[in-house]
């Protein structure tokens, strides 16, 4: 009977170190990934397939891209035109202060992205 606890931690001592030696071979990076992997090797749908558009396609996209530069370089113009005639209509004294504070207005803008920028590298460094 009194070798009975001796028996029973014995028994506790090994499984203890069982387990831990289980635990130690799982440590390493290889083991950790997909075993399947492992069994099966590489798998086979991993190709990129490459497709070419028909010419239609091709064409059709093409010349939507050419419509909407035009389209944007249009837009550009009638914004220009339109800012340019704003101003022309306006009085001497008018068109005076507007050129003022359109000047002081990219002055802030130009003061504001350097400090945003300034900023925003110190947080960059940061982390």
């Amino acid at each position: 009977m009194k070798n009975f606890p001796v028996k029973k931690l014995i028994l506790l001592f090994l499984l203890l170190s069982i387990t831990v030696s289980v635990c130690e071979a799982q440590r390493y990076k290889r083991s950790t990934g997909n075993p399947e992997r492992i069994l099966f090797g590489k798998s086979l749908n991993t190709k990129n397939v490459k497709y070419r558009e028909s010419r239609a396609v091709v064409r059709a996209k093409k010349k939507q891209e050419a419509n909407h530069r035009r389209q944007d370089k249009e837009y550009k113009a009638f914004v220009k035109e339109n800012r340019k005639r704003a101003v022309k209509i306006q009085s001497p004294e008018v068109q005076a202060r507007m050129l003022e504070n359109r000047k002081e207005a990219d002055l802030k803008y130009k003061e504001k992205d350097k400090r945003v920028s300034k900023s925003s590298k110190k947080a960059g460094r940061k982390y």
